[in-house]
């Protein structure tokens, strides 16, 4: 019976070791899974989806083999010894150099924002949270589907794997092409609509970085028009490319070589794919565009837009005729781009809260950018878990089999001492002097928004999986740009009820 289902053990999805081979439908291999469903029992597959997220939301034709039907229903039960070694020593360091991460990525935007591009050309400004947003989720995703193939043996032979990475780094340039114009797009709507002031780039950009200074600048210094729109799309676009090519190589690399020793790259991947996606592409639209606004009135900018379209082209046609990437080029359009609405939203709604409080930044970093990062990796691994439990693989017993509440229960004790060294370092450091009560708080705070990251990871990949979709095309957008929002919140509840119960706060004089 479906009901007798468990999930696959949630702390190592598969036994990295041994070399196994899957075989679709066809006989041939499968490396692309597509989540069985059955519209007769849709009700039944919901009531067993919200089951605690300890069951595999498989269909019924898939419940009649062996390895899973025979398992049978556990009690809650906690790591063993090697269990949270590989929770702790894989996620703890990933989650802290993530941390450090966004704060670089932070200080680095706060410094580029001066350079003569961005104080000429306001709609570079206003794309970067845009693109960083869009592609991040975009790395993310890339490293959720090669963890999940990686757990499931589809890496162990190497034509499959040539296969795989090759068609996912030609799909990636097709996705940063069509996100990044796009982003380009919106940066000229906004440009129109968008009075010049300081606020402007406050609202634009508290969703997901610490605010840059932009220094105030005359009106003529506005620059509008076809030549602009150009000058911002080609930025926006190649380094997008670049950063796909390079940050792209890299993950497939790293989760070959987790692969390889071992390790669990759904523990690894994809936190640092969003952290270094957001550091890249923000390096590489600096560069460009230093290049771009000398030439704006001449062709380049124009020629190079065309030279990535076609590029972009090329390796779409190439995905196309891959088999293993072919069925994605249609999928999880949705999730990014209503992930960059919810972003965008969430940044007008706080713009009031925001502007009141020293330190309401570096703050938001850690308490949305980590909660989100702890809940990336439980997403990534249920989403494995359920790939896995649907190909009927059978993970080696080494030890007790970990629900996922007790998975969710350590992450969030990995991550709250990453949140007590981040508030340490920005005290010793002298960049933010806040008092114990307002700490303390934080902390409570903190573990809320953890939680809450957790339980939408879980109950958002049941949910799509159960309605036929990949959580690791559809899940970790929605989930990345609902944790900005839900942390951002809970970081001006915690100001307001220290400001409340008379907690001396850094309080901005009000706009006048």
């Amino acid at each position: 019976m479906a009901n007798d289902i468990e999930l696959t053990r949630m702390d190592s999805p598969v036994d990295p070791s041994p070399r196994r081979d899957f075989h679709g439908q066809n006989g041939s291999k499968n490396m692309h899974y597509e989540p069985a469903h059955n519209d007769d029992e849709e009700s039944d597959e919901e009531d067993l989806v919200m089951d605690e997220g300890s069951q595999a939301l498989l269909g019924p034709h898939n419940t009649s083999s062996p390895a899973l039907s025979e398992r049978p229903k556990k009690p809650l039960t906690f790591p063993n010894v090697v269990q949270v070694k590989s929770i702790v020593f894989e996620s703890a360091p990933t989650l802290l150099f993530t941390t450090l991460g966004l704060l670089f990525t932070g200080e680095l935007l706060d410094h580029v924002s001066r350079w003569r591009a961005m104080r000429e050309v306001d709609q570079l400004i206003m794309i970067i949270p845009v693109v960083l947003n869009l592609k991040g989720n975009l790395e993310m995703n890339l490293s959720a589907r090669l963890g999940t193939a990686a757990n499931v043996g589809e890496l162990d032979d190497p034509p499959a794997r040539r296969a795989i990475i090759i068609g996912n780094l030609a799909l990636l340039q097709v996705q940063a092409t069509v996100v990044s114009f796009v982003a380009a797009g919106v940066s000229l709507v906004l440009g129109l609509i968008v009075p010049r002031s300081e606020t402007t780039v406050q609202e634009v950009l508290v969703v997901r970085r610490p605010l840059p200074h932009v220094p105030p600048a005359a009106d003529h210094l506005r620059k509008s028009g076809f030549p602009t729109f150009i000058m911002v799309a080609s930025t926006a676009m190649t380094a997008a490319c670049l950063s796909s090519l390079l940050l792209g190589s890299f993950m497939c690399g790293l989760v070959v070589l987790c692969r390889r020793f071992g390790r669990d790259p759904d523990n690894i991947a994809p936190p640092i794919a969003s952290c270094l996606g957001d550091l890249v592409t923000l390096i590489l639209i600096s560069l460009v565009s230093s290049v771009l606004i000398i030439v704006m009135h001449t062709p380049i900018p124009f020629t190079l837009a065309i030279i990535v379209v076609l590029s972009a082209i090329s390796c779409g046609v190439f995905a196309r005729r891959n088999p293993v990437v072919a069925p994605l080029l249609t999928q999880g359009w949705a999730p990014l781009f209503g992930a960059m609405v919810i972003s965008s939203g969430t940044g007008i709604v706080l713009d009031l809260f925001v502007s009141r409080y020293d330190g309401f930044a570096l703050l938001a970093v850690v308490i949305s950018g980590l909660p989100g990062a702890a809940g990336a990796i439980f997403t990534s691994r249920l989403s494995t878990s359920l790939h896995a439990a649907a190909k009927a693989i059978t993970p080696t017993a080494t030890g007790t089999e970990a629900s996922s509440s007790a998975v969710m229960l350590m992450l969030l004790l990995v991550t709250l001492p990453v949140e007590i060294i981040f508030l340490s370092v920005l005290s010793v450091l002298g960049w933010l002097h806040l008092p114990f009560v307002f700490v303390a708080l934080s902390v409570v705070f903190f573990c809320i928004a953890v939680t809450c990251s957790l339980l939408l990871a879980r109950i958002l990949t049941n949910f799509l999986w159960a309605r036929n979709l990949d959580p690791d095309m559809y899940a970790l957008p929605i989930h990345s740009a609902l944790m900005d929002l839900v942390g951002q919140l809970l970081l001006v509840l915690c100001f307001e009820i220290v400001s409340l119960f008379g907690g001396r706060v850094a309080v901005k004089p009000p706009a006048t």
